[in-house]
């Protein structure tokens, strides 16, 4: 009976070992890198059989390595279309995190941040139309800064991005002209500018580069103590990316059961015109169970208690009516 007692024993230890570690791997988006790697840290200590491996390599591969289902969530600032859930080897939820600012980040020594930027003439500087910073249609509008007779260095991604797909549809819908020559989308072909590897790349490009623009997330214009501009809305103000003018852009719109939705120029005072979910992108029907089953708790944790850290960051939090919608489809995950 002790020996048979014992087989039992040594045979159930080598099915589920002690303090046995599941490993989440991920891959994408650079634009909520900085608060899902305080999120992913934080995890790890709340639940230790748990840990990440996540590589910020921009939405397009994430998106790619979802599809491959070389891991177990991508990250995305871009929804994917009908086509490419369509053509997935399975059922894939798109489960909003929080929600992010895109803004334009500039180097004007000796002028700090705030420079207002109307809407058109945003699109006109990345097709190459407006070249010099003291440009009449620029200097207008900010009245009392003395802009430099200096030509503009445009900066953009040269990866596929989220943060791109976020951009240039907010250019499309104010720029007639963009959005018949260039359009939306995550990868796009630039008129003008040099591009920068995520984030990261067009925020330190910007940063060494005399009297250059390019378009970062918030977190990461703080992150590297890069001022910002006001963007004007559809209200005719220009506004200051805050998280209340970030909140007020969810707020306005309609979050359809998929989460699949734009939020760039949304209408209400106060909102803030380029503005987006970010996504993990997993699959309903899990290869593993207890993967599965770690991948929802975690999920659960980041919309209710990581919430928490979002706004230090500059990332806007879920709204409760959101937060309720994704407790639903956590429950379709097994």
């Amino acid at each position: 009976m002790v020996r048979c007692l014992l087989l039992i024993c040594t045979l159930l230890s080598a099915v589920v070992p002690a303090g046995a570690t599941t490993t989440m791997n991920g891959a994408g988006a650079t634009f909520p890198f900085p608060l899902y790697s305080q999120w992913f840290s934080q995890y790890s200590r709340i639940d230790r059989e748990v840990k990440f491996n996540y590589q910020a390599t921009g939405s397009s591969d994430g998106i790619r390595q979802i599809l491959a289902r070389s891991v177990e969530f991508g990250a995305t600032d871009k929804f994917l279309t009908d086509e490419e859930l369509k053509g997935a080897p399975g059922r894939l939820l798109h489960i909003p995190t929080v929600l992010g600012a895109v803004v334009v980040t500039y180097n004007l020594p000796g002028i700090g941040g705030g420079i207002r930027i109307p809407s058109e003439e945003l699109a006109d500087i990345y097709l190459g139309k407006i070249t010099r910073w003291n440009d009449p249609k620029i200097a207008g509008n900010n009245p009392g800064v003395i802009l430099p007779d200096k030509p503009i260095t445009v900066i953009h991604r040269s990866d596929g991005s989220g943060t791109t797909s976020i951009f240039t549809d907010y250019l499309s819908g104010v720029n007639a002209q963009w959005s018949a020559r260039v359009g939306r989308g995550g990868s796009v072909q630039w008129p003008a500018g040099l591009g920068g590897k995520g984030n990261e790349g067009v925020a330190a490009l910007v940063k060494k580069t005399k009297y250059a623009l390019g378009y970062v997330d918030l977190a990461h214009a703080l992150e590297n103590h890069l001022p910002y501009a006001h963007l004007k809305n559809r209200e005719g103000e220009f506004v200051e990316p805050t998280i209340g003018s970030i909140s007020a852009a969810v707020g306005a719109g309609h979050t359809p059961a998929d989460y699949r939705v734009s939020l760039v120029n949304q209408p209400g005072k106060g909102s803030y015109p380029v503005v987006g979910f970010t996504w993990l992108l997993v699959y309903a029907q899990q290869k593993d169970r207890v993967t599965g089953r770690k991948l929802v708790e975690f999920l659960s944790w980041s919309v209710h208690d990581g919430q928490k850290m979002a706004a230090p960051l500059l990332y806007a939090p879920l709204p409760a009516s959101v937060v309720k919608m994704v407790e639903k489809t956590l429950k379709e995950i097994k």
